[in-house]
């Protein structure tokens, strides 16, 4: 029954392909046609029988439309097959650095009976497919140093073979045993078997080289002639793409079945084992991208081993959840990254390559993009971090005119305190004698999830808006509204919060366009970088906070910095949540909900009572950066 299923999705792929290059051949007879019609008038008017004034002006008509459909027909068939075609950035795995496996691949292919990938490489993603790099106009191999290869490839620059590159998920290396990755890659290996017939690999030439010639008409920097000359082309690729896509994704769904039915008679128990481990390995490199990685890259440091980070958050994660505890037994078998001779050297290309694709940073290092080993994180991520968005919130509180609290000690009267940002935002419960003004100053845009905040609070829930303040009440007396200087205008302590967060983001905004990071240029991209550059991030991982998220985030750091410098907290890094706070060796996870009755409804009173049993001193002066 197996070979009676891998057939039939063979026979289905193929006879799609076969409608796939029916369309090519239409297009091809529809841009021969007026030249056909010119060929029969010039016959017909050279034996002197199609004569006359009429069959004179058709004749000459035809046989300029002819040339100029054949020369656009030239212009377009060499555009589809010069163009292109988009490549995913991966981490290229020369067979030197890592031949156990290939050898493991070669031995899947052989009792899968198809043929062996050609190469091998690495994507920071939870998935693994086949590429097909053979399109003429990727030429040679990248030059070294532009394709992310690790070394082991030599300077080898070989002729592109026609079998197609597998890229396999780098999390996947780190997190399965072998058995497991080998079991997972046996329907994808199994694929390169339709992927060997001829009509197949050319119908997706065709599809592939359409697909390329429409983003020819959406490329830059052209002069306004070859703007339009690219768009008609894209247009007519466009028309051809919308026909036959059909086709091709029937042809893509034979192929899979094919090849998932091939794949059947492959380690099938343990694949269905395996395919647990996806699911887990992908909802680990997840969490370890947005609550880990993203506050580092915002910070212009990057993580150097995230794949080794997914195993400890993953096992952080069998160890708290019950259903997960016989994961933490797989950990005894071998790794499949120990497959490769260089694992580290290879997780820190996959590393830098998944913070320019989820973050867009450069691709070289440079004083405000260097690497972070795990051990150094917390000292160099966290409480830099805190101390960064602290010092930010008291430039804000400066730009707007409020006063430093009246109880600081002389010597230290303009000092950076947490009582200062406690007074200003519960002015409603203890007005101030003097009212702060609201003038709007700057601003910040760190989405990186709150410094100590558990995964099941609002503020640490990726992309979530936090609650909105209650409306001030009609009935708010005179005391509980402050007047805005030189305006006239009354404010709410609703409306204290909102200015001061509005000014948060203002700020971060500003510094952000000052010192983003560097992004390579068409002028400074090589012509053999096969992936636009300047379009990073391919894959942003949270689309900008709110004002009200980014106040919390710059309290909670303020909490976090008086607690280090007063009572001898420490900095942390925990793997599912990100940043967090330790006191006396213990993770604050209940420090999120009282900031929010802070800066949600001016209520300091949760967190002062939280200070007062952590022994921290709102009061005492803290280190800023």
């Amino acid at each position: 029954m197996t070979g009676i299923g891998v057939e039939a999705g063979a026979q289905a792929a193929r006879s799609r392909a076969l409608a796939v290059l029916r369309i090519r051949s239409r297009a091809l007879a529809v841009a021969l046609l007026p030249a056909a019609v010119a060929v029969v008038l010039l016959a017909g008017g050279s034996t002197g029988h199609l004569v006359g004034g009429v069959w004179d002006a058709a004749r000459l008509v035809m046989s300029v439309l002819g040339v100029l459909v054949l020369l656009a027909a030239a212009v377009i068939a060499l555009v589809v097959a010069r163009a292109r075609p988009a490549v995913s950035p991966t981490v290229a795995i020369a067979e030197e650095a890592a031949p156990d496996l290939y050898r493991m691949v070669r031995d899947l292919a052989d009792r899968l009976d198809v043929p062996a990938p050609s190469a091998i490489a690495l994507t920071p993603d939870c998935d693994s497919w086949l590429e097909d790099r053979t399109h003429p106009a990727h030429g040679p191999p990248p030059q070294e140093g532009r394709d992310d290869e690790i070394a082991g490839a030599g300077g080898s620059h070989r002729r592109v073979p026609a079998a197609p590159v597998l890229v396999i998920g780098s999390p996947f290396l780190w997190w399965m045993r072998v058995g497991e990755l080998r079991a997972v890659l046996a329907p994808v290996v199994a694929g390169t078997g339709p992927s060997a017939h001829p009509d197949i690999a050319a119908a997706r030439r065709f599809v592939r080289g359409l697909d390329a010639a429409v983003a020819v008409g959406s490329t830059p920097g052209r002069c306004p002639l070859t703007r339009v000359l690219c768009a008609g082309v894209a247009s007519v690729a466009r028309l051809m793409l919308r026909g036959c896509r059909e086709h091709a994704a029937l042809m893509e769904r034979g192929v899979a079945a094919a090849a998932a039915e091939r794949a059947q008679a492959v380690d099938y128990g343990l694949r269905i084992v395996a395919q647990e481990q996806v699911g887990l390995a992908y909802a680990g490199w997840d969490r370890l991208l947005t609550r880990v990685a993203l506050p580092a890259w915002r910070m212009g440091r990057w993580p150097s081993r995230l794949d080794a980070g997914v195993v400890a958050a993953l096992t952080e994660l069998s160890r708290r959840d019950r259903l997960a505890e016989g994961f933490a037994s797989r950990l005894g078998e071998r790794p499949a990254c120990d497959l490769l001779e260089e694992p580290g050297t290879i997780d820190e290309a996959a590393s830098l390559l998944a913070a320019r694709l989820f973050h867009g940073g450069p691709a070289e290092n440079g004083p405000d993009w260097a690497p972070v080993d795990w051990q150094e994180y917390p000292e160099e991520v966290v409480d830099r971090k805190w101390r960064l968005d602290a010092a930010r919130l008291h430039r804000v509180l400066d730009a707007q005119g409020v006063t430093h609290t009246p109880s600081t000690t002389a010597p230290d009267s303009h000092a950076p305190t947490l009582a200062r940002v406690l007074t200003h935002l519960s002015a409603s419960h203890h007005p101030a004698p003097e009212p702060p003004s609201t003038h709007q100053a700057g601003p910040v845009l760190d989405a990186s999830p709150p410094a100590a905040a558990p995964s099941n609070t609002p503020a640490a829930a990726d992309g979530e808006t936090l609650p909105q303040e209650p409306p001030a009440l009609a009935s708010a007396s005179a005391s509980d509204e402050s007047v805005t200087a030189g305006t006239g205008r009354h404010t709410t302590v609703e409306g204290e919060a909102e200015t001061l967060a509005a000014a948060l983001t203002a700020e971060l905004a500003r510094e952000e366009a000052t010192t983003s990071h560097p992004r390579s240029t068409p002028e400074t991209t090589s012509d053999a970088t096969l992936w636009d550059d300047t379009a990073l991030p391919l894959f942003p991982l949270q689309p900008p906070r709110t004002a009200r998220e980014l106040l919390t985030d710059h309290v909670t750091a303020m909490v976090c910095c008086a607690a280090i410098d007063t009572a001898g907290a420490t900095p942390g890094l925990d793997w599912l949540d990100g940043p967090s706070l330790l006191i006396n060796g213990e993770r604050a996870a209940d420090l999120t909900p009282r900031v929010l009755s802070l800066v949600e409804d001016g209520d300091p009173a949760p967190l002062r009572a939280w200070l007062v049993k952590s022994g921290i001193r709102p009061e005492k002066p803290v280190r800023l950066v």
